[in-house]
């Protein structure tokens, strides 16, 4: 039997090719085609389970980038179980079949903020404590975060009011002005303060970069090379700000976008005052900004101009309006446009709806209803989205099809949704901080249950550890799905304990 290696020429009809001329021209095929070419001769079938065409097809389907062709001995195989692993997470998406956690913290008292990146959570509470989870493990043990407090700062702690954090950093914003940049450990990196409330917190998708706004002004800090902390630009405007964003993958010195009231700056150093958007009396009611674009709903007053509300579409680098869409009576309340897919925006408005855009014709794509309150909260990916609302539902759609998969409630807004191919994470922040009759004596601990907030966290994936969280005793031992809806892995009346 002639192998690989000792196969010089290769039959091609009637003329006879060298192997590395027969691959260039097999790397044309694709899965499909390159099956039926195994099925002509022996020759043929060596040739078209070449590991080099393999691997370009996993590498081309977007699977196992980080690898090289000598990591794996069958690419053919890789890509057969990375595709069937694919598949069953979209039936676990589907079919809600997995495990879902409760990320409880009884001494924060009640939520503040909640923010998360790939799979870790931030959270801050009224305690003034800010408390860190990493999905990724079984346990979601991940370091404590310890604010260094001085001897002048006894009695009770301010309140947080923003946490952020990304793949190297993690910040938390205080109601007194306060501002903790910490790395994952014990001690804070660096420590700032604004003598006003912050309104507006920003942390760069990468690196570590913050943007904070408080007042009348915007201040960007970063470490230098030598890692010293320091303010790199100060910007003063003439409103307050309502949104702020550091704008993704720039290189040089940082760009951030801020919405204040009726008008939208792009504050860059060289060029600081600058105003990418400003209509009077028309206030902006969500922001989002991609690494070339920023898109934001406007309010206008549509029984005076006769126009709807609208989502406007900006260009960074050249500051102009390419595309408004939308038509809506309400507010724009949400719009993700960094996590969507190419040429892609999610909006949530407060008339209900969910709205997909695409950004190549300016038109809805589709609408979808729930939410009674509206919608606080959205993101989507290539088939799916999940969105949040007011009165605390969290919707998951297939919106290629425009039906709504399956729902979950809890008490409170959810104000943060985050997922990937095989987690979801979800946050029900109170907008009560100091609810009335919220602990029984003064100094009490702990908060009543229902005035304190939640975070979900699900995991729809089979080969992760999450769901060995659940606890040996309460999983169930009942094999078929069908025969109860809510796929969670715990245990229900039937099952034999």
């Amino acid at each position: 039997t002639p192998k690989w290696n000792e196969i010089n020429e290769v039959p091609f009809f009637d003329i006879q090719l060298p192997y590395e001329l027969a691959l260039k021209i097999f790397q044309y095929l694709g899965k499909t085609e390159l099956g039926r070419c195994a099925q002509v001769s022996r020759t043929w079938k060596i040739l078209a389970e070449d590991e080099v065409l393999w691997y370009r097809l996993c590498q081309q389907e977007g699977y196992l980038l980080d690898t090289s062709i000598s990591d794996r001995s069958c690419w053919k195989l890789a890509l057969k179980n990375c595709r069937a692993r694919e598949r069953t997470l979209k039936t676990n998406w589907k079919n809600r079949i997995g495990g879902v956690s409760q990320l409880q913290y009884e001494l924060g008292k009640i939520l503040c903020d909640v923010h998360s990146c790939d799979g870790v959570v931030i959270a801050g509470y009224t305690s003034g404590e800010v408390r860190l989870w990493d999905t990724r493990t079984w346990d979601y043990t991940a370091p404590i975060l310890e604010p260094v407090h001085g001897p002048g700062d006894a009695g009770p702690r301010p309140h947080v009011s923003f946490v952020r954090i990304n793949s190297s950093l993690a910040v938390a914003a205080y109601e007194d002005g306060n501002i903790w940049n910490l790395m994952f450990g014990r001690e804070p990196i660096h420590h700032y303060q604004h003598n006003q409330r912050i309104q507006a917190l920003a942390l760069g998708s990468e690196g570590a970069t913050v943007a904070t706004a408080s007042g009348f002004e915007v201040k960007v800090e970063s470490p230098n090379d030598r890692g010293f902390w320091q303010t790199t630009e100060t910007f003063e405007i003439q409103k307050l700000v309502n949104f702020l964003n550091l704008v993704p993958d720039v290189t040089g010195s940082p760009v951030t976008v801020a919405a204040a009231e009726d008008v939208v700056y792009l504050l860059k150093a060289e060029d600081p005052g600058k105003i990418l958007h400003s209509v009077y009396g028309q206030p902006v009611t969500c922001l989002d900004v991609s690494a070339h674009e920023a898109a934001f709903g406007v309010k206008t007053f549509g029984w005076l101009l006769n126009e709807p509300n609208q989502i406007l579409l900006y260009n960074l680098e050249t500051s102009q309006c390419l595309k408004k869409m939308g038509n809506s009576i309400g507010d724009f309340t949400c719009v993700n446009l960094q996590n969507s897919p190419p040429n892609m925006l999610v909006t949530g408005n407060k008339d209900r709806r969910v709205r997909v855009f695409d950004l190549r014709k300016s038109e809805s794509l589709c609408s979808l209803y729930a939410h009674q309150l509206g919608v606080s909260a959205v993101q989507m990916d290539d088939w799916k989205i999940v969105s949040g609302g007011e009165e605390g539902l969290v919707c998951v759609w297939d919106h290629r099809m425009g039906t709504k998969l399956w729902e979950m409630y809890a008490r409170h807004p959810v104000r943060h949704i985050w997922f990937n191919s095989h987690s979801l994470i979800t946050a029900n922040i109170p907008d009560e901080k100091n609810p009335r009759g919220a602990s029984i004596v003064a100094d009490d601990l702990t908060t009543h249950r229902k005035h304190r907030g939640i975070i979900y966290a699900y995991e729809f994936s089979v080969d992760q550890l999450a769901v060995e969280s659940i606890l040996p005793i309460c999983r169930s031992s009942y094999d078929e799905v069908t025969g109860y809806n809510y796929n969670i892995g715990l245990a229900v009346p039937y099952d034999s304990i």
